[in-house]
Parts: C-alpha cells; sequence; structure tokens
C-alpha cells in the first residue's frame, strides 16, 4: 500500500500495475487512482460554452474558453488551416527551469480551436463541444451521429430528444438516463426498446406503460399491473402540467425502491469490474466503456482500447495509453497527453496535437514530428534530447506526473472535476486550481414566470428570460424547445440547463465500487451502491430470476 501525497488515502499498486508501469518506462504514481482522476478532469471544460472573439480574424465565435481566459483561440476552420503554423512558437528547453513552467508559458502563446468538434461534417449545431456529425442540435456535449437533439450529454445516434444523458439510438425522448433504442420515453433511466411511457427504470421492451420498475415486454402496465388503455392515457396527458408532475416524482421515488437493482450494468463482459461496461475483457475499475482489453482505472471509452491506464473520454483503436484524457483514433503510446487525436502517436506531455509523431511538450501541432516544446529537431537530435529532459524531470520530481493543476487552462467549476469531485471555492483555491466568478450578466431578474402547462403557451414566451428556481441563473426557451414540449405533452422546464443536466447527473451512482453481497444469495460482488444507500442490489443471475 502506498499513501496518496494529496488525499493521504491509502491505495494499491498491484503487480500487474508494476507490469503496466514497467512497459510505460514511467515511475508508479504519487497519487490514488480517484486524485489522478481528479487532475485530469480539471483540466476538461465540456458543458460551458461562451462568446468571444476569435484571435485570428476577429469574428464572434462560440467557445469552451472563456472571453477573459489567457489562452488564445482561433476558430476551428482557421485553427485547422495553413494559414498558420505552430512551430513558429517553438522554444529551445531550458536545463535550468521545470518542465511543466516551461510547457505553461508555451501554451499561453500557442492558439487553441475554440471547440473540439468534427465542424466539417456538423449543421446548423454550433452551440456543441466534444461531438460531430450533428445536425440541427444545440447545446449537446460528448454526441455523435445525431439529429434535432437539444440539451445533453452523451446522445448517439438518436433523433428529436432533448434533456437527456447517456442516450443511444432513441427517438422523441425526454429526461432519460442510460436508455438505449426507446421512442417517445420520458422521465426514465435504464431502458432498452421501451417506448411511448413514462417513469420506467430497469424495463426491456415495455410499451404504453407508467411508473414501473423491472418489467419485460408488458404493455398498458400502470405501477406494475396491468390497467386498460384509457387510463394510461389520462395519466399521460397529465404530464404537461408541473403541479401534476411533482406529485408523480414523490410518488416515483418511493415506489422504485421496492424493487432490486443489478449489481452492475453491463453485457458480454468477461474479468470485469465497474459499471456501464460492455464487450470488455480483463479490466478493471472502468466506467462508461466498451470493448477494452486489460485496461484499468478507465472512464469513458469509446471502443477498442488495449493496455491502458488512467484514461477519461479515450478510444477508437487505441493501445499503450497513461494518464490521458480526451485522446484517440488509431493512436497508440501517449503518455500524459490531453486532447491530441487522429493517429499521433508516441507523445508525450501534449495539447491539442493531431495526426503527430514522437513530439514532447507540444501545443496545437498539427502532422509534425521530432517536436520538443513546438521547435523542429532532427530524427538524431530529438532521441537525444528527448532521455536527458526526461532526466532532468525525474530529479525535478515532474516525470511521471500529469500537468500540476495550477496549469488547467479553466476555473475548477468549469471543468468536469466540478461533476465528480465536487469543491467549494475555498476549497479549489486551497489546493491551487483556478475558479471562474459568476457572470452577473446571466443572473437578471426574470422578464415571466414560467407556465405551469406547456400547452397553454404562446410562442412569445420565447422572448421572454427565465430565472433557474434552483440556482437563478438566466435561461431562454427557443423555438424548437416549446414545439417539443407542446408536441410531447411536457412542461417548459423551471431550471437552467446546467442544474437540469446535475440532476441528471445525480441519478447516476457515483464511480466509486464497493465490496458487497448480494441481497439474496450472499454471494461477494463489487459495485457501485454502497451498503448506506436504500436499495436492494442483487447479483446477475439473481437479478435476472427477479425480473416480471
Amino acid at each position: 500500500m502506498k499513501n496518496c501525497n494529496q488525499c493521504n488515502n491509502g491505495f494499491e499498486v498491484t503487480d500487474w500495475d508494476r507490469k503496466f508501469y514497467s512497459k510505460m518506462e514511467v515511475p508508479e504514481p504519487k497519487l490514488c487512482p480517484k486524485c489522478r482522476q481528479q487532475r485530469r478532469l480539471a483540466h476538461t471544460n465540456q458543458i460551458n460554452l461562451y462568446k468571444r472573439k476569435c484571435d485570428a480574424t476577429g469574428d464572434d465565435i462560440i467557445s469552451m474558453f472563456a472571453p477573459n481566459s489567457p489562452i488564445k483561440v482561433y476558430n476551428q476552420p482557421y485553427w485547422w488551416s495553413d494559414k498558420w503554423d505552430a512551430t513558429e512558437y517553438g522554444q529551445e528547453f531550458d536545463f535550468n527551469r521545470p518542465f511543466f513552467e516551461q510547457f505553461a508559458e508555451l501554451s499561453l502563446k500557442v492558439p487553441r480551436p475554440a471547440l473540439q468538434t468534427a465542424y466539417q461534417f456538423n449543421e446548423n449545431s454550433e452551440y456543441t463541444n466534444h461531438a460531430g456529425y450533428l445536425k440541427n442540435c444545440y447545446m449537446l456535449f460528448d454526441s455523435d451521429f445525431s439529429w434535432d437533439c437539444y440539451y445533453g450529454l452523451g446522445v448517439n445516434k438518436s433523433k428529436n430528444c432533448m434533456d437527456n444523458m447517456q442516450v443511444k439510438e432513441s427517438e422523441l425522448c425526454y429526461e432519460c438516463v442510460d436508455c438505449v433504442k426507446c421512442y417517445g420515453l420520458k422521465y426514465s433511466q435504464d431502458c432498452d426498446n421501451c417506448n411511448s411511457s413514462a417513469f420506467l427504470k430497469n424495463c426491456i421492451g415495455c410499451k404504453n406503460c407508467f411508473m414501473c420498475s423491472n418489467l419485460k415486454n408488458k404493455e398498458y402496465f400502470i405501477f406494475n399491473k396491468k390497467y386498460d388503455k384509457e387510463t394510461y392515457e389520462k395519466l399521460m396527458q397529465s404530464l404537461s402540467k408541473h403541479s401534476e408532475l411533482q406529485k408523480y416524482f414523490k410518488d416515483w421515488e418511493a415506489f422504485k425502491l421496492k424493487f432490486p437493482q443489478k449489481f452492475m450494468h453491463g453485457v458480454q463482459n468477461e474479468n470485469v469490474t465497474g459499471d456501464y461496461v460492455v464487450y470488455s475483457k480483463n479490466s478493471e475499475q472502468c466506467f462508461d466503456s466498451m470493448e477494452m482489453r486489460d485496461c484499468k482505472y478507465f472512464y469513458r471509452c469509446f471502443g477498442e482500447a488495449h493496455d491502458c491506464m488512467d484514461c477519461d473520454e479515450c478510444g477508437e483503436k487505441i493501445s499503450m495509453f497513461y494518464d490521458t484524457i480526451l485522446c484517440g483514433y488509431n493512436s497508440q503510446y501517449e503518455r500524459f497527453c490531453y486532447q491530441c487525436f487522429h493517429e499521433s502517436h508516441n507523445i508525450d506531455h501534449c495539447h491539442d496535437c493531431m495526426f503527430c509523431t514522437d513530439c514532447f511538450g507540444c501545443v496545437s501541432l498539427q502532422r509534425k514530428k521530432y517536436c520538443i516544446l513546438n521547435k523542429q529537431y532532427s530524427k538524431e537530435e530529438y532521441e537525444q534530447l528527448v532521455p536527458r529532459i526526461i532526466e532532468h524531470m525525474k530529479k525535478n520530481g515532474e516525470w511521471g506526473e500529469f500537468f500540476p493543476d495550477k496549469y488547467s487552462n479553466f476555473g475548477y467549476n468549469e471543468t468536469v472535476a466540478q461533476e465528480y469531485h465536487p469543491l467549494t471555492k475555498e476549497q479549489a483555491l486551497a489546493k491551487g486550481y483556478h475558479w471562474l466568478e459568476k457572470d452577473k450578466k446571466e443572473y437578471q431578474p426574470a422578464t415571466a414566470q414560467v407556465p405551469d402547462d406547456s400547452s397553454l403557451a404562446e410562442q412569445s414566451i420565447c422572448n421572454e428570460l427565465f430565472a433557474c428556481e434552483d440556482c437563478g441563473r438566466n435561461y431562454k426557451t427557443i423555438e424548437q424547445e416549446l414545439k417539443f414540449y407542446k408536441e410531447q405533452g411536457v412542461p417548459i422546464p423551471k431550471k437552467c440547463f446546467y442544474c437540469r443536466h446535475a440532476n441528471r447527473f445525480n441519478l447516476r451512482n457515483k464511480r466509486i465500487l464497493y465490496d458487497r453481497k448480494c441481497d439474496k444469495c450472499s454471494i461477494g460482488i463489487k459495485t457501485t451502491y454502497s451498503s448506506e444507500q436504500p436499495e436492494k442490489v442483487y447479483c446477475e443471475p439473481c437479478y435476472l430470476e427477479s425480473l416480471e
């Protein structure tokens, strides 16, 4: 056991870990897995967008970097063009100074892309990030191949969906979490192939159901009991009113606790621990991932990864990644990198480098090779200099570490870290993070109140300014939203997107595994349900037997 240098909690370094570290030529980590992930996530802003100027053209753009950020930002077409060359910012390595200090100086000089999207394949989808192949989408994040979808994260291959999280191959879904191949589903979680229903949990193949849990292939069921069509339709018609919804939510929270939960969400796994993992093998403590082999501490692998550790949002034919975030696509051997995509190989401590090979400590390079701090070298010079830099970093205690907290380009409260590892402003500043203060312009008095029933709302309401009932932040209802609410019979939200997103996020368990026993057969299981939670938790065989 080792003690984490940050939280002082003990953590285990196994023989498998040591073999991996040896293969990657890195020392054993100084931080526990939780603190290592927190450090990576503190460098990533995913859902906060701002209006600002492009530093190349002066045009108004949408960016993940706030207007007062010290980072230079180019719009994506300009950043990807041949109108500039990031090696022009190259600098000599100074062996009298720490590496991270020099990298931080470089990162403030070299322009970054305003967003990370497949912008050339997007249509009418400017307000999105970490997303691609979208059409008519708005405030959609970490999503691909979707049309006419709004306000969501992890919405893939879907159409006409709004306010969802981790929804795939679905249509006309609203306020759903972890649902696949669903149609016309509302206020539901962990459902597969369900349609025209509301308030479902752990249901498969259900149709025209209301307030049901753990059912398979049922129709016209309410509270897990058979009802007539007329009763079901009357209940669904009442969903357009906030006053009715509040009663349903209260009943729903109590009702779904009566039914057992599966210890782990996943299919076709072999020797895997974690949650929401599919088609994987020999992987430990992994979450929201697919097609992994021999991976550990992997969070959100989007396909075909092997021999990787400590990664977030990486995938698609990758191998030998360590302590890296938002990287992938036909890439191998990346250490301590951030947003390096597209066939990049043998790169270390790089930001926003694409199609690069053998680069060290570089920013915003495209199709380069043998660069250090963006300065071009010959193959021989590069191979002689990199080992010297690594030895220099070892002496300073820098080698084997991701970028320090203080060098994040974002305020801690802008980043994904605030979702998974929440801190107060005082706690964040004490740990060396930055903090972005609220923009007072976004907290003005509301010009109108949200109506109880969306069917009574006039088109003019799209010109009004609402104030979130939770945080006070202003928001509007766009025309596409209002049309969706009216057609789907749901009310206009009383909360801003960020609070609605937080509510969906909190429906999922934390990415922490606990040792406990199946509440039916008492076999040992590893699950994200702690013993303090009220849910009954079953192993897979017992859970499958319990489905009605």
